[in-house]
């Protein structure tokens, strides 16, 4: 069977645990400590949605502000996004704006299925940024939005698997069921 690849990249600063979602996601663990991306990895995972094949190229982009700059190369023509913050930081939070707005700048008129997601979600008590407030601006701007725990594995493939849905959902109606 001939599968679909879908580009779909990781943004979001550095610490608020991008590369723990996607090596969970892919491999069902993540080591205790990563060291910080440089520049941007890549992982794959097959999923199988209504008898599609799609293979998810998943491109983890370093949230440091000195590979920023290379960011763009890596999530040019993505058609698919997760941009993650840490719900125990609120600047993170604020951050995300920017992101959504580099990531529309460097695709232009894309088709694309965004997410938003508030990770750390197991250290509830050491919470800066409302649930509320980022399902509000989630749903501002056309994207799903889920709290995650990487370290607890909470929402974490349900992240994902939503957000190919909604990919494949959007391909199959056409352009009007796109977030521009």
């Amino acid at each position: 069977m001939a599968f679909q690849n879908v580009k779909l990249c990781l943004l979001g600063d550095a610490g608020c645990g991008k590369s723990s979602l996607a090596q969970l996601y892919v491999y069902g663990s993540c080591p205790p400590r990563l060291e910080p991306t440089i520049g941007a990895s890549f992982l794959t995972k097959m999923i199988t949605l209504d008898n599609r094949e799609l293979k998810l190229s998943i491109w983890d982009t370093a949230g440091q502000e000195k590979y920023r700059g290379l960011a763009p190369m890596y999530y040019r023509d993505a058609e698919a996004a997760v941009i993650v913050y840490d719900i125990t930081k609120a600047s993170t939070f604020q951050n995300v704006r920017s992101w959504v707005s580099e990531l529309t700048a460097i695709n232009p008129g894309q088709r694309l299925a965004l997410a938003i997601a508030g990770n750390k979600a197991d250290l509830d008590e050491q919470r800066q940024v409302a649930y509320q407030d980022a399902s509000k601006y989630a749903e501002s701007v056309g994207a799903i939005f889920f709290e995650t725990s990487a370290i607890q594995g909470i929402n974490v493939h349900e992240l994902f698997d939503q957000l190919a849905v909604v990919w494949n959902e959007a391909l199959a109606c056409g352009s009007a069921c796109w977030a521009q």
